[in-house]
């Protein structure tokens, strides 16, 4: 049996709506904190958001903004610190942060299994 048409390909057109595609790629994979908390903005109405997290969580990326989550060394991390030893109110901040970044996973369904998805701490 031949198909007389190929299935219509429709990842093209959703390609061109989505934030990766229309800005710089460099953006998320940026060393700076500012730069990549506006990566992680840009991916809020992604259409993919919740696909590319999952694919970034089990293929464990090692950087960059992925599902609007940063990732650094395989894990997520609530926000991107800058170099240098952080201030007391920025560890505090860093907890509240971390405790949003679990429950942004869960509500993706995404810290079922805390095997595959690491926070770091």
């Amino acid at each position: 049996m031949s198909l007389a048409l190929a299935p219509l390909d429709v990842s093209v057109e959703v390609e061109a709506n989505l934030p990766c595609r229309k800005f710089d790629p460099d953006l998320w994979f940026s060393d700076s904190p500012a730069e990549l908390e506006l990566a992680k903005s840009l991916c809020g109405d992604c259409p993919l958001r919740v696909e590319c997290l999952a694919g970034a969580v089990e293929r464990a990326e090692p950087w960059g903004v992925w599902g609007g989550e940063i990732f650094e060394r395989g894990a997520v991390v609530p926000r991107k610190r800058p170099r240098g030893r952080p201030r007391k109110e920025d560890l505090a901040r860093d907890a509240a942060l971390r405790v949003e970044a679990e429950a942004r996973l869960a509500a993706s369904g995404l810290s079922e299994s805390r095997t595959t998805v690491r926070l770091a701490a």
